[in-house]
């Protein structure tokens, strides 16, 4: 500053302007630029927007196409063809007739139907139809449901497939349909199907502890595994035992109980046909029937009373009673720890006896005959039934000749020795021993290999391993007039000619251990005066097990009852 120049005050410098900076002035420049939108940016926000609004419209009109394709959906013109019926369904008679089956055949094609099933199994085949098998029984019949137009007088809706696909297996439907022409190779009815217009759930169940299939499965199945890239569920005896009610549904199952029940059956016809007449005898006794060592002992008020292991007691004293002929099918209570394919604590017994008029071969002739018309029965009557059991239980036919093989006791025993048998003890087997299990099957394959045959008799057993009542032989006191019948090598009958004369009857008791006081009522009916007789007994699983080869006479008894198991 130049001397003697005077000095601004504060005011008058910050009234004097700064000289602008050329970078500065640029920036400013560059920033009061950037504060509004640019043309490009316009023309960018205004199509954003634009897109937004038609998107916008777009989601609208979809959002209104859903809502009304679901308010036409949620009509269901089918609704009244499927569903869930009420809890009770017995209160309509209608005198509709329902269908079975096994009744089907070409006259029932174009006819309208209705029955009730179980659901079986179900599948789909696409969006429009679904397959489903029902069955009753012994037999399944395919059924077609198929989604049709809203004018078809039986409409199919998909709310309707939908709900069928829903139903759980084993549950209970009413189905109404027409029966049309078809070829099924997955059903037992191959030839015919139901078209499907209504269907009703009757009753639903809930979770199963095994499948029908699974429980329907031959031994086949299992042996494919070991070479195939398959894989099956194995269902156990026990399993099968613990859930019965479930098991008994099988095909095979169903055709077990109805051919045990015709053997009941063919038993009566043939036995009324001989002049026999049926009897009921107590199962409360006071007294063991056989030895002390295998009864049931349960509480009588203020005694002690037994469970019969038979009516021999009861039947004989029918025959003092000038009965001639009786029999009877009632429950046998056996308390032996037998845990065998064979043996169970109750089981039923078919029995009957009869007076002798010259020979006691009279009443094993009776029993021959007897056999013979039931397993004649079960051939000619009961052929589907066989198959069924077939499938799952293969086995070779059950031979049996017109003129039964009867052979001495001591014959059969020296065809064992001859094959090699031997006794408990492991030395040769003696005519006079008692046959064991191995050596009765042993002896059933050689009669079968000699002479064709899986039923024969054995007769003039030794009177050591026979009962006290059993009649001793007149001529050899070690033999007796007792005998055994055999089906595939195993015992299914043993009866005999009984002692009717009370002196030796007392003797006998007393020869095997029994006190004659406890058994008084017993010996004074033949103090009354008895005719000779005889008889047997039968048991009915064992042979419904040997005549379809089973493996165990527990598949044969609706609940089996042994040393392990009293339920269900």
């Amino acid at each position: 500053m130049a001397e003697n120049q005077p000095v601004p005050t504060d005011a008058q410098a910050a009234a004097v302007p700064t000289p602008a900076n050329p970078a500065t002035t640029t920036e400013a420049a560059e920033a009061g630029a950037s504060t509004g939108p640019t043309k490009g940016e316009l023309k960018r926000r205004a199509k954003e927007a634009e897109k937004a609004k038609k998107a916008a419209e777009r989601a609208a009109r979809e959002e209104e196409e859903r809502k009304k394709r679901e308010a036409a959906a949620a009509v269901d013109n089918a609704s009244q063809n499927y569903g869930k019926l009420p809890l009770h369904q017995s209160q309509e008679r209608t005198g509709r007739k329902f269908l079975k089956f096994d009744g089907l055949d070409k006259a029932s094609v174009g006819q309208q139907v209705i029955f009730r099933a179980r659901m079986h199994n179900m599948r789909p085949q696409g969006a429009k139809i679904v397959f489903l098998t029902f069955r009753q029984q012994t037999h399944t019949l395919q059924g077609v449901l198929v989604v049709s137009g809203e004018k078809d007088e039986h409409q199919v809706s998909k709310q309707m497939l939908k709900y069928a696909q829903t139903i759980p297996s084993e549950s209970l439907v009413m189905v109404e349909g027409v029966i049309k022409e078809a070829d099924v190779k997955s059903c037992t009815v191959q030839n015919f199907e139901i078209g499907v217009q209504k269907l009703y759930t009757a009753v639903e169940v809930g979770e199963l502890p095994f499948s029908i299939d699974d429980a329907s499965r031959p031994e086949s199945d299992f042996q494919r595994m070991e070479t195939e890239d398959v894989q099956f569920s194995r269902v156990s005896l026990p399993t099968r035992l613990d859930n019965r009610v479930l098991d008994l549904r099988t095909p095979t199952n169903q055709a077990i109980f109805r051919m045990s029940s015709a053997v009941c059956n063919l038993f009566r016809d043939y036995l009324n046909s001989q002049g026999f007449i049926e009897i009921h005898t107590p199962k409360l006794q006071g007294a063991a029937t056989e030895s002390g060592a295998s009864v049931f002992k349960v509480q009588y008020f203020n005694s002690q009373a037994f469970l019969a292991q038979s009516p021999q007691l009861a039947k004989q004293m029918c025959i003092a009673g000038d009965m001639e002929r009786v029999y009877e099918i009632a429950p046998v209570f056996r308390a032996e720890d037998s845990n065998t394919h064979r043996h169970m604590t109750e089981f039923m017994g078919l029995d009957l006896e009869m007076a002798i008029e010259e020979h006691y071969h009279e009443v094993l002739d009776v029993l021959d005959g007897l056999f013979k018309s039931i397993f004649k029965g079960l051939k000619e009557k009961f052929a589907h039934e066989i198959d069924v059991v077939a499938k799952q239980f293969p086995c070779e036919e059950f031979l049996f000749l017109d003129e039964t093989l009867r052979l001495p006791f001591k014959e059969g025993m020296k065809m064992l020795k001859e094959a090699g048998a031997t006794d408990s003890e492991g030395n040769p087997i003696g005519e006079m021993d008692d046959m064991s299990t191995e050596n009765e099957k042993l002896l059933g394959r050689l009669v079968r290999e000699k002479y064709k045959t899986d039923y024969f008799i054995l007769d003039k057993f030794p009177l050591a391993i026979r009962p006290f009542y059993t009649m001793p032989d007149p001529v050899d006191p070690t033999l007796s007039n007792s005998y055994d019948f055999f089906m595939r090598g195993e015992e299914i009958l043993s009866g005999a000619q009984r002692v009717h004369d009370p002196v030796v009857l007392e003797q006998r008791m007393k020869e095997v251990g029994i006190d004659p006081a406890a058994m008084q009522g017993y010996l004074d009916a033949f103090k009354l005066g008895a005719p000779p007789h005889g008889g047997g007994g039968i048991g009915l699983e064992r042979v419904v097990m040997l005549f379809l080869k089973l493996g165990n006479i527990r598949r044969a008894s609706l609940f089996p009852r042994d040393p392990k198991r009293l339920a269900p």
